[in-house]
């Protein structure tokens, strides 16, 4: 593991042990002005927890799909104002329509954390959260937080690599969005920018490496889904400059659903197949964990059949044509508390 990991960060480029003493101080400086200038925010998440397509239970005998969200404020929702505004009703919402078939969230995410609070997530998910089963599926978004506070690369894919194990010996199909790219914050300014970027790339690959060794799947979340982010950031990024925006989660969301529905099987089986028109093929990890830290909404698993060689483990990458959205259907309990939050 610590080799493929080092191999992971050698592709996605060098990091910050040759700068010299007075690069350290600028990037210090940067640091503390960029702190400054990123907001935060204090305020609770919507809570989205809930059944969405509700009325396909009236067309279906079928159990709903069980979808669960688990990492920082990222996957919690962190920033906008609404439950229908979350990437956890929005990818609920989508699977539902997708799958003409209910679908329960189920939200355990915790706004300022890093993978060190995975375990306790996945000890909530696989107990009284889930009622004792574990969900179909789920989603991580981990990582931003490990790098601003500086956590060692290989703690931080141990851990997240641990969560992913527990889920997987349960019986769960698991994503990983993977660490987003942290040098298109806009209060961000070079060279600390290219520093944010760098690490950022290599926990990704990193955690790529991990995931798809465990059979799960990874997103690249990388620039937050497109160069939108970095050409309207005032559009994509909420006001505190750090969390994305409504429409910044509407994007991201976008591009996970079509992994999402492909892990519980409801993909169009023609887009299963690796079209090498979009750049699409099998690749040893290591090096498709490198392409993908470098492209966002790319989609990198493990090749079926096949086992590891001289070069590692081989893993399918694929460009999933995104597909549009359906509006979120709130559920009851949440609508009626915005209502009384408005």
């Amino acid at each position: 593991m610590a080799r493929r990991i080092a191999t992971a960060a050698a592709y996605g480029g060098g990091g910050i042990g040759l700068l010299g003493g007075a690069a350290v101080g600028l990037l210090l400086t940067e640091g503390a002005l960029a702190r400054r200038a990123v907001g935060g925010s204090d305020a609770v998440p919507p809570r989205a927890d809930g059944v969405y397509g509700a009325a396909f239970a009236l067309s279906t005998e079928e159990r709903p799909i069980v979808l669960a969200l688990v990492g920082d404020s990222t996957a919690a929702g962190q920033g906008v104002h609404r439950a229908s505004q979350t990437p956890g009703a929005l990818l609920a919402s989508g699977v539902a329509a997708v799958a003409e078939r209910p679908v329960r969230l189920v939200n355990v995410a915790n706004p300022g954390a890093q993978s060190d609070d995975l375990a306790r997530q996945v000890d909530l998910l696989l107990g009284q959260e889930s009622g004792g089963a574990p969900p179909d599926v789920c989603v991580i978004m981990i990582g931003a937080n490990d790098v601003t506070r500086r956590m060692p690369l290989a703690v931080s894919v141990r851990l997240l690599s641990d969560a992913v194990r527990r889920l997987r010996e349960a019986g769960c199909e698991v994503i990983v969005g993977t660490c987003p790219d942290l040098g298109t914050i806009e209060p961000v300014y070079q060279p600390l920018r290219w520093v944010a970027r760098r690490l950022s790339r290599q926990l990704a690959a990193a955690q790529t490496i991990a995931v798809v060794g465990l059979g799960g799947r990874t997103v690249s979340l990388g620039d937050l889904l497109g160069p939108e982010f970095e050409s309207r950031p005032r559009e994509m990024f909420g006001p505190d400059n750090y969390h994305p925006s409504a429409e910044g989660y509407a994007t991201a969301a976008m591009a996970v659903l079509p992994t999402l529905c492909s892990a519980v099987g409801l993909w169009p089986e023609e887009d299963e197949r690796p079209d090498a028109r979009r750049g699409e093929g099998f690749l040893p990890v290591a090096e498709a964990a490198a392409e993908a830290a470098g492209e966002a909404g790319t989609e990198v698993t493990a090749a079926a059949g096949t086992v590891s060689g001289p070069r590692g483990r081989w893993a399918v990458l694929k460009r999933r044509r995104r597909r549009r959205l359906p509006d979120a259907k709130v559920p009851p309990a949440t609508e009626a508390a915005e209502a009384a939050q408005n």
